[in-house]
């Protein structure tokens, strides 16, 4: 491996130095540089080169001024060269890195942040709520690390919960939703095609829908009830009403995750649903949890508002 390691070293500092060496040699070789030029620009020989008749190709060199830019540019590079890295594994007489140059920037957005955040440590979650200048920082907190799943209005979509209402399919209080915030969440439906067969899948269904208000068969209603309290009340309570703490939802209501249909709820007892809830305690850098606790007042408010 230090073989290797050494290999790339030279191969980059032969590339390197001989891209310098080449174009100082190539500017030296051409007409007009490093010799007295008899010629001014403009006055050049003709190459032999004509178009339409009457415009022809002088070998005129470049001017002066414009050759010394180039002269400057190659020595500029040799002393970049010599403090900053750029020659295989020499790291300069600066030893600057771009992951030094980030940790110090970073300490120096949190010093920044320290003095933003340090006033609001003290305050209780409904204080926070109440704030305006926390629920601005929330606000831009949340545009830009909730707003792609959950909507910038936090409505969500379809697979994406609504943060707008007060259905929480995780608990909505303030220690549920600082959790969820924290470490994530894991949301996994069973598939239960294999379990029930079609027949006992469109019962089940039809059970589903009667209890959430919508039409549904009786008989196939009556017929699935039997299988929910045999399987799905194992998640989803007796009554339907769902368990906050195994994140499954309430199904005797109007609010649905991935909508009312019969199709779509036939999927979800067929095949199941999975949903990640990414976790944002290391995602959202210095001060998270300071960062979670005005985002989790944020969320709250939604709901409130």
């Amino acid at each position: 491996m230090e073989n290797l390691n050494s290999f790339w070293n030279w191969f980059v500092i032969v590339i390197v130095v001989g891209s310098i060496l080449g174009c100082w040699w190539l500017l030296y070789w051409t007409k007009g540089v490093g010799e007295e030029q008899k010629q001014e620009p403009g006055e050049g020989d003709d190459t032999g080169h004509v178009w339409d008749h009457t415009i022809h190709e002088l070998n005129t060199p470049l001017p002066r001024w414009w050759l010394w830019l180039f002269n400057i540019t190659i020595v500029f590079a040799l002393v970049y060269l010599a403090f900053f890295p750029g020659l295989g594994n020499f790291a300069g007489k600066l030893g600057w890195t771009q992951e030094s140059q980030y940790r110090a920037e970073m300490a120096a957005a949190a010093e920044r942040q320290e003095e933003v955040f340090a006033k609001f440590r003290d305050m209780t979650p409904e204080q926070l709520i109440a704030n305006e200048e926390a629920r601005e920082i929330g606000g831009r907190l949340f545009g830009n690390n909730c707003a792609m799943c959950h909507g910038s209005d936090g409505r969500g979509a379809r697979g994406f919960p609504n943060l707008a209402d007060d259905d929480w399919q995780w608990g909505g209080s303030w220690d549920q939703v600082v959790a969820t915030l924290t470490n994530g969440r894991q949301a996994a439906m069973t598939p239960f095609g294999a379990v029930l067969g079609e027949e006992g899948v469109r019962n089940v269904v039809a059970y589903v829908q009667q209890i959430s208000g919508q039409k549904a068969d009786p008989e196939m209603a009556a017929a699935g009830q039997v299988h929910f309290q045999t399987i799905c009340m194992a998640c989803h309570g007796m009554d339907g009403k769902g368990n906050p703490a195994l994140g499954a939802p309430n199904l005797t209501d109007d609010i649905w995750l991935y909508g009312p249909n019969p199709s779509d709820i036939e999927y979800a007892v067929l095949n199941g649903r999975q949903g990640v809830m990414p976790a944002f305690n290391e995602t959202l850098g210095a001060l998270s949890e300071d960062k979670i606790r005005i985002l989790s007042a944020y969320v709250l408010g939604l709901s409130e508002n």
